[in-house]
């Protein structure tokens, strides 16, 4: 093993590369005799999450079986140390229960019955389908994915085809905090750099479950090392929680109050950063709004001395006498009250906020943000933090996504398309944080649309989402889905409905290009199929993914190519020729070929740092499986333009290379017409990309578009749908937290992973023992918890680690099968049945988890039985009228003892209020046909995944509804 010391943490013992291609280790099993493996060691990136951390695959040279995974140090993100998740890589390749070749439907849907069809029957027959749809309109194909875990590759496909059909899943997962960061700084995720922070401050169980969870648990821990102080918001005892040196357990929903109180301390007492908010906010854009009476102020004197100011003789002294005023009202106690904190723990936490000297590192992402009705606010309320202590783009503060993040350009892009479909973005939510994706049987249970061809990957939308039993209304429906084609590895209960199931390769059996938010620097990692490299280094020709992996398993990339080109075989349709090689004029681009031009012309620094090693950047590539293209970079916004000696003043025009320039009244660089910079202290800068090219305060958007409240305008709290006023614990009310994650498992894709599982295998009903005692229920009791439109039957956990009047549930849980034989496996999930009758729905469980034969003999190891319970089919939609977040918390109307006849795992919904609480919700919108002002759909400036041409963006004649 190599011993090496890394400056920036990397691990620091590991095979030499030089070694990767003939690498020895004797077999434990074999001891005590000394016998040698030989092993290539191929470099690849996980897919168990999203942060893509790096894996080395150990493939045995003579039997090409991959006998483990490791972490790949040369990764920049992951720096060779992994989860529990990567190694259980090799539980996923080596699934007895997997699916190992196309398969298409010949029952009825969800009866059961498949065969067996190649894989050029599926791209012919599918294919086929594509076309018809796309001759008639270009709103029929539509692309549901979960985790996509690439950068690229097939949103290019998508586009290509021409159609406004990516759908995905963020709006369950992320669409609050994407709302908040978006309004402030046209960026949607935050990027901590928590090794560098002074003060760690997480709006969840960051440390062990967070949306980079490997990386920045690291970083985390590195930050604690080094002096940091960590401060969690959970009202549940999580991991991060019992390592917090301030641990606030707030009630779901108070967040945003305790973050302002926090805000008005630094304000009150002049412990801000005055002078980056005074260069990088739009305070004078927020005293303008002011002085038109677009923001109501406390004091009409402040009121009167501002609208009394000629704009250009505004000073930044008032918009600090402004903040002083909005903000007064959150003082400690009313934090606390609300909260349900002790004030000691709210005021501790603005000591340290206060004195973290710019380095503060923050984060929100799912929790309270996505649980909450306006929850988009705690992510605005959490990042005004970031902004008045200056610690944004610097070390220990919080970096935009973008600037964090690198994602190569391919050798050709489409163009942006020119259709609006109605079911991703519909007039009510012109604000949405992307598609409304958990809201499509709703949609078509109302007459919005219809789907010729429906493509789910790495998705599992019956069981994942809200109202599952909405969903399978829909997924039965052959006029509501015409095709339904389910992408994925291994069974889940969604595909069991499909019309095709196309077995598609885990993450050491495909190909992709990853770049994740990891921490401070830019870097891009490879993935690849493992087997198929080690097969071409010994000499073996493969021409297709499938012919290397188990059975006849693919991957995505090479199956969108040969359906996007069947699609279009004479080109007449203007697809094909995105798929044709950039090398050999006319033929088909193979995935080499792809890569190859991309590493050699769109990453910075990597010819040269291939040319170092005498490699291609392919052979690069291929070799380390990752490259750093920058290892910071900081405060990016401060970057100069290049404008020569001009005059930098409102008004100036002039010409530089055959551009013209101009600077308008809000000190904003125009280039031939586009915005490109903003003045400030007299230089050019680049800033941020909202329209003021500053950190937006105050939000002209959402006044103009139809939300001038105080509470929408700037960081202020929004009312929680379960505030303590909307649940009365006297009559059995509570609060179900029900979106918590577990370190351990994969959101609904664990269920083909033994050593996960045997780690975390149910989800019971974490409960306060006050609860307990009220209820008269102990650990290990059935409770009934009914919801506004069922119930389900759990195991409750007596704990003091759960806030009172707040139960708890893990996601991932629950997880079930209709056939004892065919299925998600038998030690992960239960045998169930589906009973209807009108709009009521049951789910009864028949057999619990257990053991079963198969060729691994750790399958008849299985010794636990309760794999938990499926409880979202029981939650209402509950859709934010901006963000369009599913609100994930519920109301439970009633918790109670279960009922003699009750059983664990079942659930009954009534989807007749299903739809009831979808009308509810939908009435809290405001529709872009009354609040738009410019006859367009959404606002330009926010993000889309694939955004079309302006155009497209027009409000329709015949809206739906109205």
């Amino acid at each position: 093993m190599l011993t090496v010391k890394q400056p920036d943490g990397r691990l620091s013992q590991y095979p030499p590369p030089e070694y990767w291609d003939n690498w020895v280790e004797y077999d434990g099993k074999a001891w005590p005799q000394k016998i040698a493996r030989r092993y290539m060691l191929v470099p690849t990136v996980c897919f168990n999450c999203e942060s893509a951390c790096g894996l080395l695959a150990y493939v045995d040279k003579t039997t090409l079986e991959i006998k483990k995974f490791e972490g790949n140090p040369k990764h920049p993100g992951s720096r060779g140390r992994n989860c529990a998740k990567g190694p259980a890589t090799h539980n996923q390749i080596y699934d007895p229960e997997r699916i190992l070749y196309p398969l298409k439907r010949v029952g009825a849907r969800g009866e059961g019955k498949w065969k067996r069809i190649s894989w050029d029957e599926a791209v012919s027959e599918i294919s086929g389908k594509m076309r018809e749809s796309r001759l008639k309109r270009k709103d029929g194909i539509m692309y549901h994915v979960g985790r996509p875990g690439e950068d690229h590759y097939t949103n290019r496909a998508i586009q290509a085809w021409g159609v406004d059909g990516h759908n995905s899943h963020t709006n369950i997962c992320s669409s609050g905090a994407r709302l908040g960061y978006y309004l402030w700084g046209a960026f949607d995720r935050p990027s901590p750099d928590h090794a560098n922070a002074r003060v760690i401050l997480l709006i969840s169980s960051h440390l062990e479950t967070g949306h980079y969870f490997n990386p920045h648990a690291q970083r985390i821990i590195e930050g604690k090392m080094d002096g940091a102080k960590l401060i969690t918001f959970d009202p549940r005892l999580s991991n991060t929680a019992s390592l917090s040196d301030v641990w606030l357990t707030t009630w779901p929903g108070s967040e945003q109050t305790v973050l302002l109180a926090i805000a008005n301390h630094l304000i009150q007492n002049d412990l801000y950063d005055k002078d980056f908010v005074r260069r990088w906010v739009n305070w004078q854009e927020t005293l303008e709004a002011v002085a038109s009476n677009q923001l109501a102020v406390n004091s009409n004197q402040l009121a009167d001395a501002i609208r009394n100011t000629q704009y250009e003789k505004r000073n930044f002294d008032l918009f600090d006498r402004l903040l002083k005023d909005l903000y007064a009202e959150f003082t400690f106690e009313r934090a606390a009250e609300e909260s349900q904190v002790p004030i000691e723990r709210i005021v501790e936490t603005a000591r340290l906020v206060g004195n973290c000297d710019g380095r503060l590192a923050t984060h929100t992402w799912r929790s309270a943000s996505i649980g909450n009705l306006g929850g988009w606010q705690v992510a605005r309320c959490l990042f005004f933090l970031n902004v008045l202590t200056g610690s944004v783009g610097t070390p220990g503060g919080v970096n935009a996504n973008s600037w964090s993040k690198f994602v190569p350009k391919p050798f050709s892009s489409p163009p942006a398309g020119d259709t609006w479909n109605e079911l991703h973005l519909p007039h009510e939510w012109p604000f949405a944080h992307y598609e409304m994706s958990f809201l499509l049987p709703h949609f078509l249970q109302e007459g919005r649309g219809d789907i010729d061809v429906y493509f789910t990957r790495v998705y599992n939308p019956m069981w994942i989402n809200p109202d599952g039993f909405m969903w399978l209304k829909s997924l039965r429906d052959e006029e509501q889905i015409k095709c339904h084609v389910a992408l994925t590895p291994t069974w889940n209960e969604s595909a069991w409905f499909a019309d095709y199931v196309l077995p598609m390769g885990h993450s050491a059996e495909r190909h992709d290009l990853m770049s994740q938010e990891t921490h401070s620097g830019q870097w891009i990692a490879f993935r690849q199929p493992v087997r198929r490299v080690a097969m071409e280094k010994l000499g073996q020709k493969v021409k297709y993914t499938w012919e290397a992996n188990p059975g006849e398993v693919w991957e995505e990339n090479e199956l969108w190519v040969e359906l996007s080109v069947n699609m279009d075989p004479d080109g007449s349709l203007g697809i094909r020729q995105y798929f044709e090689s950039p090398y050999r004029p006319g033929e088909i681009i193979t995935q080499d070929e792809y890569h190859q031009w991309i590493f050699e012309n769109s990453v910075p620094g990597l010819p040269e740092t291939a040319a170092a090693e005498n490699l291609t950047p392919l052979a690069y590539m291929k070799k380390y499986g990752v490259f750093e293209v920058k290892s910071h970079n900081y405060v990016p916004y401060e970057k100069e333009l290049e404008t020569g000696d001009q005059r930098l003043e409102t008004g100036s025009q002039f010409t530089i290379h055959n551009s013209q320039f101009t600077i308008d009244e809000k000190s904003r660089i125009h280039q031939d017409g586009k915005i490109i910079g903003v003045i400030v202290d007299d230089k050019a800068k680049v800033g941020v990309v909202t329209p003021s090219r500053k950190l937006e305060f105050f939000s002209p958007t959402m006044h103009n578009w139809g939300w001038p409240e105080r509470e929408y305008t700037i960081p202020w709290p929004l009312k929680s749908h379960v505030h303590p006023d909307n649940i009365d614990r006297s009559q059995g009310e509570m609060l179900l937290l029900p979106n918590f994650r577990l370190p351990t498992l994969i959101h609904t894709r664990s269920a083909n992973a033994k050593w996960l599982y045997e780690i975390s295998h149910k989800n019971p009903v974490w409960m306060h023992p006050s609860d307990a005692q009220r209820l008269g229920v102990k650990t290990g009791d059935l409770i009934r918890v009914e919801t506004e439109t069922g119930y389900f039957v759990d195991k409750v956990w007596v704990t003091e680690g759960i806030k009172p009047g707040v139960i708890a549930m893990s996601h991932h849980l629950g997880r079930w099968r209709l056939q004892e034989d065919v299925g998600v496996n038998p030690g992960m999930s239960a045998l169930a049945r589906l009973e209807e009758n009108g709009a009521e729905h049951k789910l009864n469980i028949l057999k619990q988890g257990s053991s079963w034969q198969t060729f691994d003999p750790d399958t008849e190891r299985i010794w636990w039985k309760d794999v938990g319970v499926h409880q979202n089919l029981t939650h209402a939609v509950h859709p934010d009228p901006l963000s369009g977040a599913h609100c994930w918390l519920q109301k439970a109307i009633n918790v109670q003892k279960a009922k003699p006849h009750d059983k664990h795992g079942d659930v009954w919904v009534d989807t007749t209020k299903s739809m009831q609480v979808y009308e509810e919700w939908k009435a809290l919108t405001r529709s872009a046909m009354d609040t738009s002002p410019d006859g367009t759909r959404r606002p330009y400036w926010l993000k889309r995944p694939l955004k079309p041409i302006k155009e497209a963006y027009k409000l329709p004649e015949e809206p739906f509804g109205r």
